[in-house]
């Protein structure tokens, strides 16, 4: 009945899991709540104090124009504007800014930090990401099978020897290592330099780019008292295109190579103890007599026509 079944599956598989999907939200909002609240109230009266000696400071300004002013900014930041330098900060449309910007709409991480503010850009970046992200999909998800058809034949390894199998599985951990430093590491320690943050803080923007989270509360080529190259936020685009093949890649890939050396080790670990035995020791199960097989000519003579071929 497909009641039945609707009302099994729900029960066995999809009700845990809700249940657990639901625990894992209540828990992270738990957690940010303790962690963070406490800053953002600290902030918020910093913040109110500064107003506070503006207007002390420059008595010619009432409450009513600092608010107006205040708010100036916010719509200027939020067309993508930063309130920090003069008019001669870099453009933010340039087609460096352009192609990252692009990155970022077909990756669907979206900072949040720029967005476009004509009517005809928010209709052509609604078409553009309709096709754009089905399209990012189809090309990691083909990228990721090429790249693991090329190096995840681990599940053939059993025909071949045992110090085969061991060199194979330790080059490819020496290929993922590798990959994950010029992918996961030595890109936050180049953006730490050049943005002046701490390694944490590359490392930490890193991780939600190629997460795809995105929050915008870093984001690469936006301080205006910094001189980029042109191509700076370009090769940064290209970084989050690698990276996110990269964990197309390593997601299925690194369990299959963790099983595989588990395997390895426990066939390592039999052959060690099946060699500590004495070579002429009785097996434990004593004489074919003494385990209740009765010895006939037909089966004497099978054996003996199997130990003959």
């Amino acid at each position: 009945m497909p009641g039945a079944w609707l009302c099994s599956c729900w029960g066995g598989r999809v009700l845990p899991l809700l249940l657990a999907y639901v625990c894992y939200l209540l828990l992270g909002a738990t957690i940010f709540q303790l962690l963070e609240k406490q800053a953002e109230a600290q902030s918020r009266n910093e913040f109110q104090l500064e107003k506070l000696r503006f207007l002390e400071n420059y008595t010619c300004l009432d409450q009513w124009a600092l608010e107006q002013f205040v708010q100036v900014i916010m719509e200027a930041w939020v067309k993508g504007v930063n309130p920090k330098g003069n008019s001669t900060n870099p453009s933010n449309w340039d087609f460096g800014s352009s192609f990252f910007f692009a990155g970022t709409v077909v990756t669907t991480i979206g900072y949040g930090n720029l967005a476009p503010s004509t009517e005809a850009g928010q209709v052509f970046c609604v078409f553009y990401a309709l096709l754009g992200i089905p399209l990012n999909v189809i090309f990691l998800n083909n990228l990721g099978t090429g790249l693991r058809a090329h190096l995840a034949t681990i599940e053939r390894w059993e025909d071949q020897p045992r110090r085969s199998q061991l060199l194979r599985v330790l080059g490819l951990a020496l290929f993922l290592t590798l990959g994950t430093l010029v992918i996961l590491i030595f890109p936050p320690m180049v953006f730490s330099h050049v943005e002046g943050w701490s390694f944490g803080e590359g490392f930490y923007f890193a991780f939600i780019t190629l997460s795809t989270i995105g929050f915008g509360d870093y984001v690469v080529g936006t301080d205006p008292s910094k001189h980029y190259i042109s191509v700076y936020r370009s090769l940064a685009a290209i970084w989050i295109l690698l990276g996110l093949a990269w964990l197309a890649l390593i997601l299925p890939l690194g369990p299959l190579l963790l099983h595989r050396c588990c395997q390895l080790w426990l066939l390592r670990l039999r052959q060690g103890c099946g060699a500590k035995e004495a070579p002429g020791r009785r097996p434990r199960g004593g004489s074919i007599a003494a385990r209740g097989v009765q010895v006939t000519p037909q089966n004497f003579a099978t054996s003996k026509r199997e130990l003959g071929s």
